[in-house]
């Protein structure tokens, strides 16, 4: 059997020798920048156990400042993502829409919030929360960033929902239409499930980034995320910087991690089923979505028998 791909022939023999040559010495390379790493911290004391010990048998170095830290980080990032999708998917809708007037508005919206420093949106609603609510000073930095980054991540995932439903083939939207769909039966029905796994690993993409933008917040804003515990750990308890800012590093790695790897496992859950179903809508499923007086009968689905009068 041929291993040959149809987007390139296979290398040949000096083709390989010139990537085990290019690998070899990438190989050596990074463990070159490793090891200048590890020996630069060794020679400034930064690897003496004493330095880390309060991580791994101190809980008062968690409980105090790591986990409420840590619970900062879900909650804002939770309720950006939790506002940010639906709202996303509403103006990446509404810039497909037959109206100029609402493609107009939602179009300018979207690239308005998206050419925005989420960190200058941080800012503009602390400003306008101190100013015109009277959200309590403590809730105010939260507020903030969970504004900042509904509005910035918001604009992002319009046009991924947008560049997604516009990636389907034309025919889908037409063959909707064809049975007596309404344009936002076609959407809801036709459309979007099958662009949602096309737009998941974009949509993850971005829920990666809100989390790791909450450290904004913490670093201007006085927001206490996690991030932002390494500073009170390191003045008040006296823990080592370079380990606190490494270990928090860890958290927000793993993080992402399981963030990444449930997305992984939820497409290819959506795909096994898309090839498994192979669902069709059947006559009453066609008769129940088609517009108002409008009937369609069996003659019209390619059945046999039957009568398509009124």
């Amino acid at each position: 059997m041929s291993s040959s791909s149809v987007l390139h022939d296979p290398p040949g023999p000096r083709a390989r020798r010139r990537n085990v040559l290019f690998t070899v010495v990438f190989l050596i390379a990074l463990a070159a920048v490793l090891w200048w790493v590890v020996q630069s911290l060794v020679d400034k004391n930064q690897l003496e156990w004493v330095k880390w010990r309060p991580f791994f048998t101190d809980s008062r170095v968690w409980e105090t400042y790591l986990l409420p830290g840590l619970r900062n980080t879900l909650v804002a990032a939770s309720l950006s993502m939790v506002v940010a999708l639906p709202l996303g998917a509403l103006f990446g809708i509404a810039r497909l829409s037959d109206h100029r007037w609402v493609r107009g508005a939602s179009g300018t919206l979207v690239e308005f919030f998206r050419a925005i420093p989420v960190l200058i949106l941080m800012l503009f609603a602390n400003a306008a929360y101190s100013e015109f609510t009277d959200v309590s000073p403590g809730s105010r930095p939260l507020y903030a960033v969970v504004t900042g980054l509904v509005l910035y991540n918001g604009a992002v995932l319009a046009e991924i929902v947008r560049a997604g439903i516009l990636s389907l083939p034309r025919g889908q939207d037409d063959a909707g239409k064809a049975i007596g769909m309404r344009k936002n039966q076609v959407m809801r029905y036709v459309l979007l499930p099958q662009s949602v796994t096309a737009m998941l690993p974009a949509i993850v993409s971005q829920m990666v980034v809100i989390v790791k933008d909450t450290a904004l917040g913490g670093a201007l804003l006085g927001f206490s995320e996690l991030l932002a515990s390494v500073r009170p750990m390191s003045a008040n308890y006296g823990a080592n910087t370079i380990a606190s800012f490494t270990v928090v590093a860890v958290i927000f790695v793993l993080l992402n991690f399981a963030l990444t790897s449930f997305a992984t496992w939820l497409e290819r859950r959506l795909r096994r089923g898309k090839k498994s179903t192979g669902a069709v809508l059947g006559a009453a499923a066609v008769e129940e979505l088609a517009t108002p007086g409008e009937h369609v009968g069996r003659d019209d689905l390619g059945g046999t028998g039957g009568s398509s009068g009124t």
